[in-house]
């Protein structure tokens, strides 16, 4: 499928969602929006760069005249306005606004870029893009998912490596081990590493530790979180997000039943992901394992978050959200025991919910690796 048609077909369903939402023009800046509907992703500039999306007639981008040259506009699609560095790019935005009542503006947008816009309108309603940029975006189609499995082959041959103890980790630092991972990611293909979390011991406690000098001991836990985004053939980037826990030593009785119990919590999340279910239910049927087992108050965060061309976006598996489960959402199922000042487990895995069921996009071993 072309770039162009891969392209148009977004902003059609970009422009079906405008007038369900009765949003008249759409402005797109920095964020994933952009390159989700123009394959272009703007650099995040003192420089402004936006995306007019009218309801009707063209789409046209403004852009520095600088980085015009970086752009390669898909015929048909969007046509380029190139501004000069003495140019007012706010009132160019302004000047295709025409008689719009309400215009929806991206999540990702600086403040004083939007404020500017504010200031210079009337008669203006401005609205949150997420109305109509997410809809399309959380369901993803047939290609978007192969996408998104590619990634997470790629960090699944990470973890298998993590797992063999082909990766070395004992005597090396966080920081180090994080190091690493961040290169086999891109080595496995990915453009971006997104992050690389590794927490030894006690710092596994800490969901989204940062990196850092302690070393890495004999006996004892090591989580490690890893992502990238790797590009798809029209370079627009899709993310990968996984999550496995390997034990330097032999692990304790007490560690091995907090991580049977977090195993079988993950399972059961997996699981309940069919389509037509809220998604506050998934979250609740693992939390419920981890709670009845006694660890309910170390489970501290929700379930999961959606993926695509966003680590995090929707939807959102949390205890609240009664959206049901379609068929294209992608999410992760992660459920986490942390138990402060001594150790913390998390099991992640990237689920497309599926017409026959849900689909783990990434299938590397779930079990704790124990290495020693």
């Amino acid at each position: 499928m072309s770039a162009e048609s891969v392209f148009a077909a977004r902003i059609a369903r970009a422009r079906a969602q405008m007038a369900e939402t009765g949003v008249d023009v759409l402005l797109l800046s920095v964020g994933a929006d952009l390159p989700y509907l123009t394959g272009y992703e703007a650099m995040p500039l003192e420089r402004l760069t936006m995306l007019v999306l009218p309801a009707d007639g063209p789409a046209e981008m403004i852009i520095p005249g600088l980085e015009a040259p970086r752009v390669a506009a898909a015929d048909g699609v969007f046509d380029l306005v190139p501004w000069g560095e003495t140019d007012d790019p706010i009132q160019l935005t302004i000047d295709r606004l025409g008689s719009a009542s309400t215009v929806a503006i991206g999540e990702k947008t600086w403040a004083t870029f939007l404020v500017d816009l504010v200031n210079r309108t009337s008669g203006v309603t401005f609205a949150n893009a997420g109305a109509v940029m997410t809809p399309p975006r959380s369901v993803k189609d047939a290609v978007e998912v192969e996408n998104l499995r590619r990634a997470s082959q790629a960090v699944d041959r990470i973890a298998v490596r993590l797992q063999a103890g082909e990766i070395d980790m004992v005597g090396r630092t966080e920081a180090q081990l994080s190091a690493e991972l961040g290169r086999q990611i891109v080595a496995e293909g990915h453009q971006k590493v997104n992050f690389a979390i590794v927490a030894a011991g006690e710092n596994a406690a800490s969901p989204h530790h940062h990196p850092g000098d302690r070393v890495i001991q004999e006996n004892e836990v090591v989580l490690c979180d890893w992502g990238g985004t790797m590009n798809d053939e029209n370079g627009v980037g899709y993310c990968s997000d996984i999550t496995r826990c390997v034990y330097t030593g032999e692990p304790p009785a007490e560690f091995v039943e907090l991580y049977d119990v977090l195993f079988e919590a993950q399972a059961a999340s997996v699981a309940a992901a069919v389509v037509g279910t809220p998604l506050e239910e998934i979250d609740r049927v693992g939390r419920l394992i981890i709670t009845e087992a006694g660890y309910g108050e170390y489970f501290i965060h929700r379930t999961g978050h959606g993926i695509g061309v966003e680590a995090h976006e929707n939807p959102y598996i949390v205890e609240g959200n009664r959206q049901p489960l379609e068929v294209g959402h992608a999410f992760s199922v992660e459920p986490g025991i942390y138990v402060p000042g001594k150790w913390g487990a998390r099991l992640e895995d990237i689920v497309v919910a599926g017409a026959d069921g849900p689909d783990p996009l990434n299938t590397v071993d779930h079990h704790l690796a124990v290495l020693g």
